[in-house]
Order: C-alpha cells, then structure tokens, then sequence
C-alpha cells in the first residue's frame, strides 16, 4: 500500500447542467443544477484513497456549514484529515461548473480558504511528508507552500509528483528542482513549454523542455484520446478507454490520484499504473458531478 500526500484545494462545487455554452450577453435557462464536492486536491485525495492508498490531505476550508459538508465527504472514506485547518479569514473555496450536453465542461474557481494555505501549516505536517512514499500538488493552493512541502520532501527522499494546474506559464525554478514527474494536460503542457500538443512527435518535444526544466518524469494526459509517459530511459502512449462521458469533470484528478496509488517509485510499472489510471477516469467521466464519480478499486479491477 503507497503511502501518499496531497497537498491542494478543498472546493464545494455548483455544477450547471446546460444544453450549450451561453455566448457573450445571452441569458439562457439551465437544464438541472447540483452541489457536490470538488477541488482539484480533494479530488486527488479521494481518488487516491478509493483506489487503496493510505492517504493524508493537506489542505484548508472555512468554517461555515460548507466545511462541515467536506469533512463528512473526507471521513466516509477514511482519509487522515489531521492537517486539513480551518482559516479565520475566508470560506470554504467553490467551483462553478458549466456541462454542456456534450459533457465538456467550463470552470470557474473561487479560492477562499485554499489561499490561505502558508508554510507553517506545511511545517506542521511535516512528520507525514517525512513518512510518505510521495506527495502530489496541484496549483489551486499558493506555490510557495508547494515549494515548501516538495522541499521537505526532496530532503527526505519523498517523490514529488507536479499538476500544474491551473496552468501558469513562469514555474519558478525552485519548484522545478524539486520536482520529480510533471503532469499536466496538453493545453497547461503548452501553455508551460510553448510547444502545441498535437501529435506524439510534439508530445516528445514537450517531454524534452521539461526535462530541461529539472524534472525526471512527464506524463501529458490528453482526455478522450489517452496519456503520454517519458522518462530518460523510455516512452510511450498508452491509450483510453471509449466510453459514453457525460461530464469530464475531476477527470484528470482521477487519473492523477489513481495512478498515486499504484505508480512504483522506480517507474517501473508505470505503462500498468497508467493503464489503471486509464480506466479509473473512464469509469468517472460516466457519471456527471465530481467527486460522486470517482471510482472504488474494486470497480476499476472489475472492468
């Protein structure tokens, strides 16, 4: 069993169910609304835990009957939430998420109590960086406590595993030596390497702008099509799996929290651990809201 940190965000999302994206100035009715949890972290986390990991989220929500709300959603799965603080400045962070019928999805985030997020609270999980196998972030938390946390990390021989998300284009150097394997999508691979994604020539490319950056591993997923892996002794393209989606989101955390699960630290079963991953979010991309959708082991094994 992988012991496994997260390290990220901690959202209540407001998923909108649309027949099409409104153009700029329409008013147009919605289909159905819901309230579910989300966040990018939380999603990992979840993810993770689900498919087996012992896993310990570090995170930070507000104190209002929202928090309560994602507390519960953390325990009825056995999380160690010893390190998710409560802010005495903002609330709990919230997504708005649009569906189109087509499954596609556009997001919009406010931060609250994720941005509250400093080094001391990642000093204070210190001990549970310390005794991991590795730590994943994402970018919905301040970069500085990512650095911080990889840092320890990096100290005591803890892979690191990046989700540059949401994407920015000037990682700072100091995350980037610390950083193990990088996972980003095609559209934050571009963004971050200046390299369009559209082929698996590109996808090399990309891989090799990120090796220069410091890391060791990249895998650029590319939603319905599959995700590419590189490291300096081999690459590949393993594919998806075809089903109907009905909402791509927490798609990529599946994914990402799945393949922490499984993934060996030497790499190598990492075609299987992304194979797994695979399935895992073709399994969630069923299932429209975000957290709801993520799949057990049990399921995954089962397909």
């Amino acid at each position: 069993m992988k012991k496994v940190i997260i390290l990220g965000s901690t959202n209540v999302d407001t998923i909108l169910n649309v027949q099409r994206f409104p153009q700029p100035g329409e008013t147009m009715a919605m289909n159905s609304m819901a309230v579910a949890g989300g966040g990018k972290g939380a999603n990992q986390a979840i993810a993770a835990v689900r498919s087996g990991a012992e896993t310990t989220f570090i995170s930070k929500v507000g104190h209002e009957g929202a928090a309560n709300f994602m507390l519960d959603t953390f325990k009825e799965d056995d999380m160690n939430i010893d390190h998710v603080t409560t802010s005495e400045t903002a609330g709990t962070g919230q997504a708005y998420i649009m569906v189109d019928e087509n499954g596609q999805n556009s997001i919009l985030i406010y931060g609250g109590a994720n941005q509250d997020i400093t080094n001391e609270d990642i000093q204070s999980a210190k001990g549970s960086i310390k005794a991991a196998d590795r730590i994943v972030a994402q970018f919905e938390v301040p970069i500085p406590s990512v650095i911080e946390a990889f840092k320890i990390a990096r100290e005591n021989d803890v892979q690191t595993i990046l989700n540059p998300a949401p994407a920015i284009k000037n990682i700072p150097d100091d995350l980037l030596s610390v950083t193990d394997m990088i996972v980003p999508n095609e559209t934050e691979s571009e963004i971050i390497t200046g390299i369009k994604v559209t082929d698996e020539a590109s996808m090399e490319a990309s891989a090799k702008e990120f090796f220069k950056m410091g890391v060791k591993a990249v895998i650029i997923t590319v939603g319905d099509r599959g995700s590419f892996y590189a490291t300096s002794e081999q690459s590949g393209f393993v594919n998806a799996f075809k089903v109907n989606a009905a909402d791509t989101t927490a798609a990529g955390d599946t994914f990402i929290g799945a393949l922490s699960s499984k993934l060996e630290l030497d790499y190598s079963n990492l075609e299987e651990a992304m194979t797994y991953a695979n399935k895992a979010s073709s399994l969630a991309v069923q299932i429209k809201g975000a957290q709801n959708s993520i799949p057990y082991a049990k399921d995954i094994l089962a397909r």
